[in-house]
C-alpha cells in the first residue's frame, strides 16, 4: 500500500510496517457521559504497532506508554503485544470532564478527540426550616428549597398528596469550577390552600441522579375553622324535614358552633347538627353556622331550595281613575320553582297580562270590576289577589225594564244606579210628574246606598190599573253625565198558599188535605223556569186538560183533579217523588204542554194564613 492511502489524521506521513502496510487505529475513544465516582475506559488500539504511544488531556499529555503515575487514578491497560492502549479512569471526578486523544508518535497519528462528560448528583436538597414549618392563620407559606454542587443544575419539583405544585420560582448559580451549579426553588402557596400537617416535598434531580433526592417539611397551621355546610336533602317541598351539618377542621381545635337563620340566633342548637321542618322563608332567610376556635370565628351561609306556593311579595292595590285615563296594577309573588303570573278580569277568562304589572289603557266604565292577580308554582301551589277597579264616568242604571205588582195593593218599582263618583241626584219621572225624594201623593222615593251601588225605590200605594199603562223614567247624575231608565209596571199573577211540602199535585201526593191549594193555569208567553228537573209531563191527559181548563185562572180542588184525571189519583201517574220538597219561597214551575199551550202551578208558602187557605 502506498503512503497516499494513509489515514487522513496523520500528523506528518505515517509510518508503514515493513509489510508496506501503514499504522492505523482500530479502536479509538468515542465520547462518554459518566457520573462522577463511576469508571470509565476509552479504548485505543493500533495493531503491530510499538512505538511511542501518548494519551493527551485537554492537550496536556498525561504520560509515555503505560506510566502514567502522575495521575494514580488513570492507567493505561490492554494488551501490548496486540497495540491495545486503553485509557482506564477510576472514580470519576469532574476534573476528568475533559477532552481526549490517543496518539501514536512515530506513526505521526491521534485519534479522534472524545469528550468525557461528568455528571455531578446534587447535594441532599435542604429545606429552610424543616423538618416542620410552622406559621399562623391568614399567613402565606413560603418554601425554599436549596439544591447545591450539581452538573448539570439540578430541576426541583415540589410535591404535596403525590401532586407536582405549580408556581414555584426557580434560580440557579454557577460555581467557581465553571462547572457545577446550584439551584434554588422558593414555593409560595396561599393561606387558604394550605392545611396544618400536610407534608411537602422537595425533589431535586439532573442527568446524574433522575431519580432525585427529596427532602420533606411537615406544615403546622394554626387557623381559623374551615367550614362546609350542607344542607339535605334538596330540593325540599315546603314543610319537610331538613338536616343541615357543619364539618369544620380548625387548628387549635374548635370550641363553640353558634347557628342562625335570617340573623337571629337559634339558641335551642348548640352542637355541628341542626334539623328544622322547613317553610318558605327559608328559602330567603339563610341559615348560618358559626364555627369558633381560640384565633376567631368563620360563619358560613346557605339557602335551602324549598319548593313553596306562592307568597305574596307586593301586594295590589285597588285603584280608582277617571275614565280615559290608563290604570296600573303591580302585583308580585314569590315562589319555587319558579312561578307564572296571570292576570285576569273576574267573569273572564280572558289573560290579560303574564308580568307583574298590569296596565289597562284608556279604560271604560265597562273596563271597571275586580281584576285577578293569579300566581301558580307547577305541581305546588297557587294563589291569588282581588283588586278593584274604580272608573269614573257618567252613572249606569241596570234595573229589570219590566217590573210586578199586585193590584190595589202596595208596589214598589226599583233603579239600580251604579256611579263613581257617587250620584249627585237621582229623579222619578211620569207623566207630568218628578220626584226625587221624600212623598208625593200616592208616591214615594227612597234611596238607599249598597256595596255595589245606589237602589233608589218608588213607591205606590193602592195600586190602580192606570199605574200598569204608565211609563216610569229613573234617571241620576253625577258631574261625569247623566243614564237614564225607562221601566214598566206589570200586574203580578196571583200566588195561592201551600202547607209545608210541595207536591206537584196535591190530587196524587195529599189527596184531601185541606192545606194544600194549587192554582193551574196555562199561559202562551214563555215562562222562566225555577227548577232544574221538570215534573213528568201530563201525557195522555194533556188534550182532556186543555179543553177542561178556562183562559183565566182557576182553583181547582181534589175533586177537581179527580174530574181532569180519572181513577185512582195515587196510581194513575207517576210522579216523580224526588220532587217532594220543602219551599220556603214562591215558586213558578212548568208542568208540561199540550197542544203547543204550556201548563204552569203557581204556588207559594204560608203558615199564616191558617189550615184552609183560600186562592184569589
Amino acid at each position: 500500500m502506498s503512503r497516499l492511502s494513509c489515514s487522513l489524521t496523520c500528523l506528518s506521513p505515517p509510518l508503514c510496517l515493513p509489510t508496506g502496510r501503514c499504522a492505523v487505529f482500530t479502536q479509538q475513544p468515542h465520547d462518554l457521559v459518566v457520573v462522577a465516582g463511576q469508571p470509565v475506559t476509552l479504548p485505543c488500539s493500533i495493531p503491530g504497532y510499538h512505538g511511542i504511544v501518548l494519551w493527551v488531556k485537554d492537550g496536556l499529555a498525561l504520560g509515555v506508554n503505560r506510566d502514567l503515575s502522575g495521575y494514580p487514578r488513570y492507567a493505561v491497560v490492554g494488551d501490548h503485544d496486540e497495540g491495545e492502549y486503553h485509557l482506564r479512569i477510576q472514580r470519576v471526578e469532574l476534573v476528568d470532564d475533559a477532552l481526549f486523544e490517543c496518539q501514536a508518535i512515530q506513526a505521526a497519528i491521534r485519534s479522534r478527540p472524545a469528550r468525557v462528560t461528568v455528571l455531578v448528583p446534587p447535594d441532599d436538597p435542604a429545606i429552610t426550616g424543616a423538618p416542620v414549618v410552622s406559621l399562623r392563620a391568614g399567613e402565606p407559606l413560603n418554601l425554599t428549597c436549596h439544591a447545591n454542587n450539581a452538573k448539570p443544575a439540578a430541576s426541583i419539583i415540589w410535591i404535596r398528596d403525590r401532586e407536582v405544585l405549580s408556581g414555584a420560582v426557580y434560580s440557579k448559580t454557577l460555581l467557581r469550577d465553571g462547572k457545577r451549579e446550584s439551584a434554588v426553588s422558593t414555593l409560595h402557596i396561599p393561606a387558604s390552600s394550605v392545611e396544618s400537617g400536610q407534608i411537602i416535598t422537595c425533589r431535586a434531580s439532573n442527568k446524574a441522579v433522575p431519580s432525585g433526592k427529596e427532602a420533606r417539611v411537615t406544615i403546622d397551621i394554626q387557623h381559623l375553622p374551615l367550614v362546609n355546610l350542607s344542607v339535605e336533602p334538596q330540593p325540599i317541598l315546603e314543610g319537610n324535614l331538613v338536616k343541615f351539618h357543619c364539618s369544620a377542621k380548625a387548628n387549635p381545635p374548635v370550641t363553640q358552633y353558634r347557628w342562625a337563620k335570617g340573623g337571629n340566633i337559634i339558641r335551642e342548637v348548640s352542637g355541628d347538627t341542626y334539623e328544622v321542618v322547613v317553610d318558605h322563608s327559608f328559602f330567603t332567610e339563610p341559615v348560618s353556622c358559626e364555627v369558633t376556635n381560640l384565633l376567631g370565628s368563620t360563619n358560613v351561609s346557605r339557602n335551602v331550595d324549598v319548593y313553596f306556593g306562592p307568597h305574596m311579595a307586593a301586594e295590589p292595590q285597588s285603584l280608582q281613575v277617571d275614565q280615559g285615563s290608563d290604570a296600573v296594577f303591580n302585583c308580585a309573588w314569590t315562589g319555587n320553582p319558579s312561578l307564572t303570573i296571570v292576570w285576569m278580569k273576574r267573569g273572564s277568562g280572558v289573560v290579560l297580562s303574564n308580568e307583574n304589572v298590569l296596565t289597562l289603557r284608556a279604560v271604560k266604565q265597562e273596563d271597571a270590576g275586580k281584576y285577578v292577580c293569579r300566581a301558580v308554582v307547577p305541581r305546588v301551589g297557587a294563589g291569588e289577589k282581588e283588586v278593584s277597579l274604580t272608573v269614573n264616568g257618567p252613572p249606569t242604571i241596570s234595573s229589570t225594564q219590566t217590573q210586578q205588582a199586585l193590584h190595589g195593593e202596595k208596589g214598589q218599582i226599583k233603579c239600580f244606579i251604579r256611579s263613581t263618583p257617587p250620584p249627585d241626584r237621582i229623579a222619578w219621572s211620569w207623566k207630568e210628574t218628578v220626584l226625587e225624594s221624600g212623598t208625593s201623593g200616592r208616591y214615594t222615593v227612597e234611596t238607599v246606598s249598597t256595596e255595589e251601588g245606589v237602589i233608589s225605590t218608588l213607591t205606590m200605594s193602592n195600586i190602580v190599573p192606570a199605574d200598569f199603562q204608565t211609563i216610569y223614567n229613573c234617571t241620576a247624575w253625577n258631574s261625569f253625565g247623566s243614564d237614564t231608565e225607562i221601566i214598566r209596571l206589570r200586574e203580578q199573577e196571583v200566588l195561592c198558599p201551600l202547607g209545608d211540602l210541595f207536591a206537584l199535585f196535591c190530587c196524587w201526593v195529599h189527596a184531601g188535605s185541606p192545606d194544600l191549594s194549587v192554582m193551574l193555569s196555562f199561559v202562551t208567553e214563555e215562562v222562566r223556569l225555577v227548577m232544574s228537573s221538570l215534573p213528568v209531563s201530563i201525557s195522555a191527559h194533556q188534550r182532556d186538560l186543555a179543553s177542561k181548563i178556562k183562559t183565566e185562572s182557576k182553583i181547582l180542588s181534589c175533586a177537581d183533579c179527580s174530574s181532569i184525571f180519572p181513577g185512582d189519583a195515587d196510581s194513575s201517574m207517576a210522579v216523580d217523588r224526588r220532587l217532594l220538597v220543602p219551599f220556603q219561597e214562591a215558586a213558578d214551575i212548568l208542568l208540561g204542554t199540550a197542544g203547543g199551550v204550556m201548563f204552569r202551578v203557581l204556588i207559594s208558602h204560608s203558615k199564616e194564613q191558617g189550615s184552609n187557605p183560600i186562592c184569589m
